[in-house]
């Protein structure tokens, strides 16, 4: 058993640039776990900046000087968010706070619905199987309402975390868009001369990041506007609370279309029953979950996401175990990251004939003793 440990680390650790790589790793999640939470508004500008960085080059691209670029990109895009917080903000408060008020009619009618089954079905379920499931949707209903009011407790408390966000995160945006080279250039200098594998791993693994976190977001944006034109087009009741759900949604490849396509199809079936609008608009939804799926996410993400699907399942479970919220979305990120790292980690290949000498020298050593037992 020592023999094979030995090997493994001789094959993966004896090459001074794969330990500087594991050191720097190592540092990193220590970080993360021991101060992430300080550090939530550098990550949330960080994240920013990725989005307007891309901007930001269009911009230069054209000539125009980077803090000049810079400037407008901000200035730009918080005059967005001040009109998505104004505009869109109320309205989705407003529909959620409707949903919630409709929430106990709905459930009535479900129970109604539901107690129906044994009078058409009696061969397949019985009354008291139909209560049994009521009494539990009416605990799991019970248990998210009392989620709900501890999360608006929750953000009441934090109110003043909020308005701190609004001034330091769009200032250190900024800083982090204007003075780019000049920081990278000072981590830079902060890391030891050999440093080939691990400039190697960052420089893939920054592109990687970027261009998925702007995918991202485009995604988000693209997927809402078109589930909203589709909910508006058959007037589903909530359209602009249940379209932002199917936004947010792709945040979580696979499980969040599922979990989102819940709601919608409750909805639509208390505001039409089984009628054909019902049929036509889960048909409508699952074309736009195709799309986006099949051609959208190809598009965005093509040189990007190079992952089994099993792969990107189990990252979102467990970064999103670790850091909740953040942990889902770097969840493909963090996965490309361990893929990447690898992918390019040296393996020391140890040459046939130390090999082989080696395994003489074990021989002799295993006679040896051998015959010392003998003898004795």
């Amino acid at each position: 058993m020592l023999a094979v440990i030995r090997d493994w680390y001789r094959r993966n650790f004896t090459d001074p640039q794969a330990v500087i790589l594991a050191i720097l790793l190592l540092g990193g999640l220590v970080a993360i776990l021991t101060v992430g939470d300080l550090l939530a508004p550098f990550l949330v500008a960080v994240v920013l900046a990725y989005v307007l960085e891309g901007l930001v080059q269009a911009m230069e691209r054209w000539g125009i000087p980077r803090l000049l670029a810079v400037s407008a990109v901000l200035l730009g895009s918080i005059v967005l968010a001040v009109m998505a917080l104004f505009g869109l903000a109320p309205i989705l408060v407003q529909q959620g706070a409707q949903l919630l008020r409709e929430a106990p009619d709905m459930i009535a009618r479900g129970q109604s619905a539901l107690l129906e089954l044994p009078e058409q079905y009696p061969a397949l379920v019985t009354e008291e199987q139909i209560r049994a499931i009521i009494r539990n949707i009416q605990t799991e209903v019970g248990d998210w309402g009392r989620a709900l009011l501890s999360i608006s407790l929750a953000q009441a408390v934090s109110l003043f975390a909020f308005f701190i966000y609004l001034v330091l995160v769009p200032l250190m945006v900024f800083f982090l868009l204007k003075d780019k080279d000049r920081i990278l250039d000072w981590l830079v200098s902060l890391l030891p001369e050999r440093r080939e594998l691990s400039s190697r791993v960052w420089k893939e693994v920054n592109a990687k990041i970027g261009n998925y976190i702007r995918g991202k977001v485009i995604e988000i944006l693209l997927v809402w506007m078109v589930s909203y034109a589709t909910f508006t087009f058959f007037g589903l009741n909530f359209s602009l609370l249940l379209s932002f759900l199917v936004g947010i949604s792709v945040i979580i490849p696979y499980i969040g279309a599922i979990a989102v396509t819940v709601p919608i199809a409750l909805v639509a079936y208390f505001q039409w029953g089984f009628a054909a609008d019902f049929w036509w608009l889960l048909i409508a939804y699952q074309v736009i979950q195709i799309l986006d799926g099949n051609v959208l996410v190809p598009l965005l993400f093509s040189e990007v996401v190079n992952l089994h699907p099993v792969a990107i399942i189990v990252a979102v479970l467990f970064f999103g175990g670790l850091w909740g919220v953040w942990g889902v979305f770097f969840a493909i990120p963090l996965a490309t990251l361990v893929q990447v790292v690898l992918d390019t980690w040296p393996h020391v290949v140890q040459p046939p004939e130390e090999m082989d000498a080696e395994e003489d020298a074990e021989s002799v050593e295993a006679g040896e003793a051998a015959a010392g037992s003998e003898g004795g």
